[in-house]
């Protein structure tokens, strides 16, 4: 089931494919994220935990050339409202880090490149413009805000209780 903007929830009717050609196939899917006409999630449908881009108006999963290699272990993805871009977190040589997907020039970059804290769940603005995640810096997880381009955006604190 899929709910949206639409006033009320409506059943995607997607095949089953066993070999993990379609929206529904026998492998773990996890982290389902909706924007739009897509949806984004991982799966362990190669072997090995891939992002998938899944387009709900012509029930067909999108190629996403450059994305997925076998250095990267990724998870938590979030897709732009017009799917070209895909925000996650990506481990890599036991450090993780928030990477963005460009699918108009095919290309794989890390946001916040000199943070050194692990991250988790980013999302990304309605626009595009803005990436949101946690960070855990000194033992406690804060929102961090950056632009796609990287900068860090400050946030103001909240006063202590």
């Amino acid at each position: 089931m899929i709910s949206g903007c639409t006033p009320y929830p409506r059943l995607i009717e997607s095949p089953f494919d066993p070999g993990g050609r379609s929206l529904n196939s026998p492998f773990n899917e996890r982290s389902p994220d909706i924007a739009g006409r897509y949806l984004v999630f991982v799966s362990e449908r190669q072997r090995r935990q891939n992002i998938y881009l899944y387009d709900l108006q012509t029930n067909q999963t999108i190629d996403l050339p450059g994305l997925n290699t076998l250095t990267t272990l990724a998870s938590d993805p979030d897709v732009s409202s017009d799917g070209r871009y895909i925000v996650f977190v990506g481990n890599r040589q036991d450090r993780s880090g928030i990477y963005l997907y460009d699918r108009q020039t095919r290309q794989v970059r890390e946001i916040a490149a000199n943070l050194r804290a692990s991250v988790r769940n980013p999302t990304i603005s309605a626009d595009s413009l803005r990436i949101a995640f946690e960070a855990s810096i000194n033992g406690q997880w804060d929102i961090l805000v950056y632009t796609r381009s990287g900068q860090a955006i400050e946030v103001p604190s909240l006063p202590p209780l």
